[in-house]
């Protein structure tokens, strides 16, 4: 998104770093994301939306959307592969073929409204693997999980009327987008926290708040907006969690997974902007997930 930009490729080169020096690398099955589809895109997005992105696409340079975010003459392919990479992966879960999934993708999604790119988002990547997840497997409970400190309005947009869908989130707030303190639907479990928090106040919130209503929905699938930049090192938030919160929080969504979901977990990457922090608590992340 140009230099200096948070949202850079340097995020994906530190977790595949941080993976080959934790010595799971050769030990993950490795998928190259297809694109998505534009009938898989439509699902969540407006066709006037999709249009109006491929136009403001520049030949050379950079075009902002808005000024938090930019694109370049590849942003449009990456963004495909980006929502593609969380439909293949609930095609990998619920096939059978692995047991849970998680996508290193870039640009992340959770932001991005039916017909509006913002916070670096240019298409919601978990809600189109929801929606994916629904259309084609006929699953009637999907959870979404989104851990990352900043609300994710793009999801609540997209599922804020759908029953077959339960959003957990936990976030900073008052902070951007300055949303998600009134929860726009019964199925939006959303639980704002003050700047500062720690992973002990972090930890009882998904204990009192989360789990039981993820018990009580049963979802048949579960699927983590996985941010990590609530991170105490990330100069992007203003709270104070840890590489071992969210092996914590990894190790209760799999729980759940497990209980209800034959295991059936799906995680897409959102934040994290410190380098050397996003790939300790992603690998402390997959770590949990493959149980190494």
């Amino acid at each position: 998104m140009g230099k200096g930009h948070p949202e850079c490729p340097e995020r994906l080169a530190a977790i595949q770093d941080r993976l080959i020096a934790a010595g799971l690398w050769d030990f993950l099955l490795h998928v190259d994301a297809p694109p998505a589809t534009l009938a898989q895109l439509l699902r969540v997005h407006d066709m006037a939306y999709i249009d109006r992105l491929a136009l403001v696409i520049p030949s050379r340079g950079y075009a902002h959307l808005d000024p938090d975010t930019a694109v370049n003459p590849y942003s449009l392919r990456a963004a495909y592969h980006a929502a593609g990479a969380g439909v293949a992966a609930v095609d990998l879960v619920m096939s059978g073929r692995a047991q849970n999934a998680f996508c290193a993708v870039r640009p992340p999604g959770h932001h991005a409204e039916h017909a509006r790119a913002m916070g670096f988002c240019l298409f919601n990547n978990v809600a189109v693997a929801a929606r994916h997840a629904m259309e084609e497997y006929g699953l009637q409970r999907v959870v979404i999980a989104d851990f990352d400190v900043h609300h994710g309005n793009g999801t609540e947009d997209a599922f804020c009327d759908e029953p077959r869908v339960l959003m957990v989130g936990i976030f900073q707030h008052p902070f951007y987008p300055y949303s998600g303190d009134t929860p726009r639907g019964a199925n939006m479990l959303n639980v704002p926290l003050a700047r500062g928090t720690t992973g002990s106040v972090f930890r009882d919130t998904v204990i009192e708040r989360w789990l039981p209503a993820l018990d009580a929905f049963a979802p048949e699938l579960v699927l983590i907006s996985a941010g990590f930049d609530a991170h105490l090192e990330d100069d992007m938030s203003s709270m104070g969690l840890v590489e071992a919160d969210y092996a914590w929080v990894t190790r209760e969504l799999k729980k759940v997974a497990e209980r209800h979901a034959q295991g059936r977990l799906v995680s897409i990457l959102e934040g994290g902007y410190d380098p050397s922090a996003l790939g300790r608590s992603v690998a402390v992340h997959i770590k949990e997930l493959g149980e190494f």
